[in-house]
Parts: C-alpha cells; sequence; structure tokens
C-alpha cells in the first residue's frame, strides 16, 4: 500500500534541562481543603489516594500546606522513572496535579518560554501550570488534551478546579460544612472524613430513566461533577465559584464543495492521531470493533506509524451481536497485531460485581461489560490504547440522528398523531416485540416541540408508562407526569432555539453535551483505569472538535449516510465494504443472557440486596417485569441490567 502521508512517527530527540527528564503521566488526583483551618493530615491524604491506585500504580505525590492538602497516583507513560507531581511554580507560589494529557503542550511551552517563563521540565504538567499564571483563565481553552486539574495558590489561600471542555477525564467535589473535597473518582470522597452521603432519589430517577446520572448531580445528593469546560474556584473564607471557560457552538463555515470538507478531515484526522501516538515512551494500541470510528482511529495509525498496530477486539458468542470477524478483516487488511477474546453470560456475570465497584455509582449501560474485558485483554500488553469514541455525536453517526432528522422534516399535523402508535399493546413473540418496543419510543417523541426535547426522549432506556409501574407507591412515585421530557428539557436547555434552528444540531448538541460524557465518556475512564489502561480520544481533539462544530449538518449526514465526511476519508485505506454496513454498535445480547442463567442470578441479586426495602422501587412491579421478560412477552433486558447494577450498588 502506498503512503502519500505524513511520514512514520519517530520519537523526537529529548530535550532535557541538565539532570531532568520529563514528567508526563495520567493519573488520578485527590485533595481536601478543610473548614475552618484545620490541618490536613498526610496519613488522610494518602489514603485517599490510596483508593485510586488503580488509576496511578506507579507512584504517589503528596502535598500538605496547613488546612489544605492534595495529591496524586501516576501511571507513567513518558520518562518512565521521571519525578512526580505535585509540581511547583519556580517562585514556589503554584503547585499543581493534574490528570490527563495535553497534546499540544510543546507548542505552548515554546510561547510560555519566549514570554520568560522558565522549565525544570519537559512535561505537559508545568506547562499547563504556566500557561495559568501567564494567561489565566483563558488558559484552559488553549489546551488540547484530556485533564482534571488541580491548582493550589499558596499565599491567598485559593484553590482552581478545572475539566476538559468535553469531560473526558472525570472530576468529582463535595462541598461541606466548609469543607471542599474532590478527587477523580466518587470513592475519593467516600473516604474523605467527615462527609455526609445520601442517595438523591432525582439522581435514582435518572438512573432509571436513562442508565447513568445527569451531570452535574451524582448519586449522592452531596455530591456533584465539575461540569465538562468548566472551573471551580474556592477562595479564603468563601464558597466555591462555578464558571465555564468553553461551552460547545455549531458555527457553520462558509459554503465548500463536500470533497473538500472531506479532504479538511482527512488532513485534521491524521495530525490527531499522529499527535496523540507521539506522546508517549510506551507501545500505543488500539481498541478495534470493525466499526466506523475505530477503524479509521486504526487505518490513521497504520498511516503514520513505523509499526504494526496492537488491536483489540471483544466479540460474543451469539454470532448476532459479533462484530469480531469485521474487526479482524481490517486488523488483517491493515497488518496489525491483533487479538480477539469471546464473552459467553457466565463472563458478565462473573465480572459485574467488580464493574460495581468501578464505576461506584449505578451505571447501567451493558457494554461496560464487554469495555471491561476489552480494557483488560490491552492492558496485558499495552499501556496506551486509541479508542474511536465521539465521532458519533459529533459526525451524527447514530440512527437516532437520521431519525431525528426525517422527524423534523415532516409535518406537524403527522407527527402529533404519531403519538397514538405509542399505546398499542405489545407483540405476542419476542424478536418482533423488541423491534415495536423501539418503534414505539420513536413514536412517542415524534409530537415533541424541538430536537433537545426529543434528545431526552429518544436516549431514555425506559418509557414513562414502565417507570410509573416501577416506582408506583415508592419515593419517586409521581415523577414521570406527560409534562415531565419537556421539564427536564427546559431544565437543561432552557433556550434550545439560541443554540440552533437546525432541530438536528439541537438534538446532536445535547447528544455530544450529556449522553458523550456522562455515558460514554465514563464507561470507558473507569473500565480502562480499573485496568490501569491509559485510553486516549483523536475523535475528541481539538482540531476535530472545532472541524465538526463548523461542518453543515447534512455534511455529516449526507443523503442519509451519518459520518459521511469520515467515510469518505478513510474509505481507501480499508477493506471493500467494510464501511457498508448497518451500524451496529458495542451491543449486548441482554435478551438471551437474561433469558437464561444471567437472568436467574439478576432475581437473586434482587432478593439477596436489600434493594427491595430500598423504597425506591415496587416490589411487585419488579418481580412481574422478570416474569414479563421470561414469557417474550416484553423485552426488559436493558431495565433488569440496570436492576441488577442498581442491587450491587445498594448492597456495597
Amino acid at each position: 500500500m502506498t503512503r502519500r502521508h505524513p511520514p512514520p512517527i519517530r520519537q523526537p530527540a529529548r530535550r532535557h534541562a541538565a539532570g531532568q527528564r520529563r514528567r508526563r503521566t495520567i493519573c488520578g488526583i485527590a485533595g481536601i481543603r478543610n473548614a475552618a483551618g484545620q490541618p490536613v493530615a498526610r496519613d488522610t491524604l494518602a489514603r485517599l489516594c490510596g483508593t485510586i491506585v488503580h488509576r496511578g500504580p506507579d507512584s504517589e505525590g503528596l502535598f500538605t500546606d496547613g488546612d489544605f492538602g492534595f495529591g496524586m497516583r501516576r501511571l507513567s507513560i513518558i520518562d518512565l522513572v521521571g519525578s512526580d507531581q505535585p509540581i511547583f511554580s519556580a517562585d514556589g507560589r503554584h503547585a499543581i496535579v493534574f490528570n490527563g494529557e495535553i497534546y499540544n503542550y510543546r507548542g505552548l511551552r515554546d510561547s510560555l518560554a519566549a514570554l520568560g517563563h522558565p522549565f525544570s521540565t519537559d512535561g505537559d504538567t508545568e506547562v499547563i501550570l504556566a500557561a495559568w499564571r501567564e494567561w489565566g483563565e483563558a488558559a484552559w481553552d488553549r489546551l488540547d488534551g484530556m485533564f482534571a486539574v488541580a491548582i493550589w495558590d499558596r499565599p491567598v489561600r485559593r484553590l482552581i478546579l478545572a475539566r476538559d471542555p468535553i469531560g473526558i477525564k472525570p472530576l468529582y467535589y463535595s462541598w461541606q460544612d466548609g469543607t471542599l473535597a474532590f478527587g477523580s473518582e466518587l470513592k475519593v470522597l467516600r473516604a474523605t472524613p467527615g462527609l455526609r452521603f445520601t442517595p438523591d432519589p432525582r439522581a435514582i430517577h435518572d438512573y432509571f430513566s436513562f442508565g447513568h446520572v445527569r451531570a452535574p448531580r451524582s448519586i449522592y445528593h452531596e455530591v456533584q461533577v465539575l461540569p465538562p469546560g468548566h472551573t471551580l474556584t474556592l477562595a479564603a473564607g468563601g464558597d466555591p465559584v462555578l464558571q465555564p471557560f468553553w461551552t460547545a457552538r455549531y458555527t457553520p463555515a462558509p459554503p465548500r464543495p463536500l470533497a473538500d470538507w472531506v479532504e479538511q478531515f482527512r488532513t485534521t484526522w491524521l495530525e490527531a492521531v499522529r499527535g496523540q501516538m507521539l506522546a508517549a515512551d510506551v507501545e500505543v494500541g488500539a481498541f478495534l470493533s470493525g466499526g466506523v470510528d475505530s477503524s479509521a482511529v486504526v487505518a490513521a495509525m497504520t498511516q503514520v506509524a513505523a509499526r504494526p498496530i496492537k488491536t483489540f477486539t471483544i466479540g460474543f458468542a451469539e454470532r448476532a451481536y459479533d462484530e469480531s470477524p469485521h474487526a479482524e478483516a481490517v486488523a488483517r487488511h491493515l497488518g496489525c497485531d491483533h487479538r480477539t477474546e469471546r464473552l459467553s453470560p457466565g463472563a458478565a456475570r462473573d465480572i459485574l460485581p467488580a464493574i460495581a465497584r468501578a464505576y461506584d455509582e449505578p451505571f447501567a449501560d451493558p457494554s461496560a461489560v464487554p469495555t471491561w474485558y476489552l480494557s483488560r485483554l490491552a492492558a496485558e500488553e499495552v499501556k496506551v490504547a486509541l479508542s474511536g469514541d465521539g465521532g458519533d455525536e459529533l459526525f451524527f453517526g447514530y440512527k437516532r440522528h437520521l431519525t431525528e432528522r426525517r422527524l423534523s422534516q415532516l409535518p406537524a399535523a403527522i407527527r402529533r398523531t404519531a403519538g397514538a402508535v405509542a399505546a398499542l399493546p405489545p407483540l405476542p413473540w419476542r424478536a418482533g416485540n423488541r423491534r415495536w418496543q423501539r418503534w414505539q419510543k420513536t413514536a412517542r417523541s415524534a409530537a415533541l416541540p424541538d430536537g433537545g426535547t426529543r434528545f431526552f426522549a429518544k436516549t431514555q432506556i425506559t418509557s414513562p408508562e414502565l417507570r410509573r409501574r416501577l416506582f408506583a407507591g415508592t419515593l419517586l412515585d409521581g415523577r414521570d407526569g406527560d409534562d415531565a421530557i419537556a421539564a427536564l428539557a427546559r431544565e437543561y436547555y432552557p433556550d434550545m432555539a439560541a443554540l440552533s434552528h437546525d432541530p438536528l444540531e439541537q438534538f446532536a448538541l445535547a447528544d455530544l453535551q450529556l449522553n458523550l460524557p456522562g455515558a460514554m465518556l465514563t464507561k470507558v475512564d473507569r473500565a480502562s483505569m480499573a485496568h490501569s489502561l491509559e485510553v486516549r480520544v483523536p475523535m475528541l481533539s481539538r482540531a476535530v472538535v472545532d472541524l465538526a462544530l463548523s461542518m453543515p449538518a447534512d455534511v455529516k449526514l449526507h443523503r442519509g449516510v451519518g459520518k459521511y465526511p469520515v467515510r469518505a476519508a478513510v474509505a481507501p485505506w480499508l477493506p471493500p465494504g467494510i464501511l457498508d454496513r448497518r451500524k451496529q454498535g458495542f451491543q449486548v445480547p441482554l435478551a438471551e443472557w437474561f433469558a437464561g442463567d444471567f437472568g436467574r442470578y439478576v432475581e437473586e441479586l434482587w432478593r439477596d440486596s436489600g434493594a427491595a426495602q430500598s423504597r425506591f422501587l415496587n416490589e411487585a412491579a419488579v418481580t412481574q417485569l422478570f416474569a414479563e421478560h421470561r414469557s417474550g412477552r416484553r423485552d426488559h433486558g436493558r431495565l433488569l441490567y440496570a436492576l441488577a447494577i442498581f442491587c450491587l450498588w445498594w448492597m456495597a
């Protein structure tokens, strides 16, 4: 295969000050700012960091300063034997800990050095600190990467937290009685002395509605998620102040030929992948499903790499769900060093308690199971893997995007009458009934007023009617009235028309801002970091995101084909026909699994966990759900998986 693109990656010559090495890590962070001047004990801080050893098994760094302390656990990616965080400014005033990777740090470092900033390392952490000292809040918008950052300003006793624009890296915090605690995972806060944790009914309702808790809430009333693209500042004697520094907006570019958009994506994509491969002193592998996005990642990697790429795939014994043959075809065509592992229902049952522990709060995406095994498989051979996450949200690759385009083009009168379909009874056979349930969800959403509202309706994992049964007589009763979805849309997007007049863009913007960080990126972060594996997402590099936000909707969804520029750009590198398959995604054969031993295991969890006494679920309704699913009358696989995870969380 002739390559007419950038030359193979070569590691650049190291540039270090005398006696210094690069400090580059992916890790987990933790910290406390105590109330009333109470000192932070070093052993307390070490205990908090000890809860996230899996995020950074290679080393630990701690710093205490009276009533403040923070620390990190390090997973070494560059300079494997170099120094750890925290890193301090040359004058000793500021200290920083950081979870993530900044891919444009070298260019920023050169600019800052020209402005007079001294550097004692050649890594990204010190560059972040210097950028913030030079540009203040404007620094965050200059970073291309994934990050959760904490900066301590020692003389004025001020703490600054920041999270990357898309929400690739997590950051939780809790403000209670004048104490602020923060960390990369909820388990950090659960280990913090003196904090309260009360299950939040609104969050539990979110969970059984959407499969995860909608940010900025967490499962606990007292804990929040720092929203993507935001900072939190806590000054001495004050309350935390949240401030956005970046918000996704569609900014249409001037018209141009379709071929120009394809070529611009190809060029931008190669540079994004190249940059993320370059930033490592360890081998970089890739997740490969055989779908468009993961194939695009691996194809680009082979264009710029000097050696075969290690790729990893999870398949299923059930052939209808097994994409591994397609992944293997891509790997053969590209000359990859490929490994496949296939899962069975027993594999899911065995690993479910560990998955529940890793996520800290209920998380009901069943593809967390194969993602867990995929991360474990990859971690046996590499420390870093690239993933295709984000392509669907940016370039309109989900079936729901095409459905939204078609719905929004229907006359309002037709859309208003479509809801009657949702009231029809279920079909008498299992396979047909699954399809019928999907059509019912579409019909329910048709009459809603805008793309944002339809987003909330379409991304529900349960219908309002089902939730009314599930929550009857509980603490969650009455939350699923006729206006519930519209009220949720108004809460998150009070002026949807101001964001875009195109219903498809309204829908996709909510997908990008809510589902991507709350579901997809959360799934990958916890599953991968549980195995000390760093996963990078080149689709969410700053240049690719900016390009996608400037690209017209009808270019991305061209003649009914989602992700058209991505497909067209990478098609010359891939086997014929591989991009023509119907989108499958990382689907799990839940209905089949629940019909057998896995279903009996979940029923045992329900009986033994005590969740029936939680006052959040109607016991008789849950019993009926199991019976309906076994009979094939209804497919409750997604809800029953959510129930299993909730039971494991409740009994933890």
